[in-house]
């Protein structure tokens, strides 16, 4: 069964993130949504040092991109690689998921799909899945996977709609769920979310924040989501932190009304892309100098 929160180290140092997972693991929140390197490397910290118990943690992971020209076979080695290197450093033998990113190179996705295919047949992974796959990239992978991704993770907002663009029924058409980063906007939170009057009409009459209401939206929607510890991204800093993900996991206590939902449904921001890091996906971002800005 697939947590319906988790938390997003994303750009979490080593010791962020294992101060994140203690944060999160005392909320109930015990699905970690992590990234190669420093995130890797701080989940396994939490583990060592708390003895932690493998079956208590949901741990979903990410295969990095093969730089542009790497041939199929090198990317598939690649992956084969990285998933040996990353159970090896978090101590154990499988992890809960592996989620694939996309690269503008059709061959590569196919080849690396196969090998979190393998891994998930040999047991080293229990589910597999994508991230930040628009149609173009749904379609390369599905021509030759024999598994169906469980989910795509991709952004979603209030102001994308809840069909994300026509996305989710992309995705459903295929039975892949939708799994829902970016409640706020990314990379950084949407200001023109914030401060939209409708959200914080909604968010005064139940005595919530807009991040609330943002958050309550997705999830009313029927979308699992991963959850940015604080309202400062890629950072996990003391209370911020801790009230950040004990007020977020508080959504599941209340709910909108009808009539709030379909005014939230109805907002409609022209410039939102569900896959703002895919690799080449119309919206897509790329990080240049510390700053990310739109790819080409």
């Amino acid at each position: 069964e697939f947590p319906i929160l988790a938390l997003n180290t994303a750009g979490l140092s080593t010791e962020e993130t294992a101060r994140a997972i203690e944060y999160a693991q005392n909320e109930g929140i015990n699905h970690i949504d992590f990234h190669p390197g420093k995130e890797n490397a701080g989940v396994a910290k939490f583990m060592k040092e708390n003895n932690v118990d493998r079956d208590s943690l949901f741990l979903n992971t990410k295969i990095r991109k093969p730089v542009p020209g790497t041939s199929p076979e090198d990317a598939a080695k690649l992956a084969r690689d990285q998933i040996e290197e990353d159970l090896q450093l978090l101590g154990v033998k499988y992890v809960d998921m592996l989620m694939l990113r996309d690269t503008p190179d059709p061959k590569n996705i196919q080849a690396q799909w196969k090998v979190l295919e393998e891994a998930l047949a040999a047991g080293k992974t229990r589910s597999v899945g994508i991230i930040n796959y628009c149609p173009s990239g749904l379609e390369t992978l599905m021509e030759t996977a024999q598994v169906v991704p469980a989910l795509n993770y991709i952004m979603c907002h209030v102001g994308m709609g809840p069909d994300i663009q026509g996305l989710r029924t992309k995705n459903e058409k295929y039975g892949i769920r939708t799994f829902a980063y970016g409640q706020t906007g990314e990379p950084e939170p949407r200001e023109a979310l914030l401060n939209d009057p409708i959200l914080k009409r909604i968010g005064e009459a139940h005595q919530k924040s807009t991040e609330e209401v943002a958050l309550r939206w997705v999830l009313q929607n029927d979308m699992a989501a991963s959850l940015r510890p604080s309202g400062n991204f890629g950072r996990c800093e003391g209370q911020e932190c801790q009230v950040g993900l004990s007020r977020q996991v508080s959504c599941l206590e209340w709910e909108l009304s009808q009539d709030e939902m379909a005014e939230l449904n109805a907002i409609k921001y022209d410039d939102a892309s569900p896959t703002p890091f895919s690799a080449y996906c119309p919206g897509s971002l790329v990080l240049k100098e510390g700053k990310w800005v739109p790819r080409g």
